[in-house]
């Protein structure tokens, strides 16, 4: 059985692409590698495996993909606007990720301890915002890179050094 915690947000599939099974795959968080031959959706809380027969660059950040047994357009549409998940190991070394990369990740701020897991981005308005969940309430961050003080990949964790009254 696939782990979530062995899988990376990606991106989401868009709308078929023709006729014979193939789909938009939009990567929102960086680069699929060459290695990459299948990618996961989440479908009833289970990570389930779509093998790629070719896939193929449309443009800087989407592919076109060919899903293995799939054969028309009919057959892939239920995955439409799925978010993918891909394995960590395939994250090609980059500096630049997206803000979407770090859904999941957990947060601390350097001044006031825990705040919580990173549950979406609302990238809505011109200031792109961590969506942070702790307990019961949701807390928005700004996504600047002044107020982050430390990355750990590894870990999935974000501290914070964030200006006082912010929170």
């Amino acid at each position: 059985m696939l782990k979530k915690d062995d899988f990376t947000y990606f991106g989401k599939f868009l709308k078929p692409h023709g006729t014979k099974g193939e789909i938009g795959l939009l990567g929102e968080s960086f680069t699929l590698g060459d290695e990459c031959d299948f990618v996961t959706v989440e479908i009833d809380g289970i990570l389930v495996p779509f093998f790629f027969e070719y896939k193929k660059s449309k443009n800087n950040d989407t592919l076109i993909v060919k899903v293995e047994r799939m054969n028309s357009a009919d057959e892939v549409r239920f995955l439409t606007n799925r978010e993918v998940f891909i394995p960590r190991e395939w994250i090609e070394e980059s500096d630049n990720y997206s803000w979407s990369y770090f859904r999941g990740f957990t947060t601390e701020d350097a001044n006031t301890g825990t705040l919580g897991s990173i549950v979406d981005i609302d990238d809505s308005t011109i200031n792109t915002l961590f969506v942070i969940e702790r307990g019961d309430e949701e807390i928005l961050i700004p996504a600047q890179e002044e107020f982050i003080e430390k990355i750990d990949h590894k870990k999935r964790h974000i501290l914070f050094n964030l200006p006082e009254g912010l929170i």
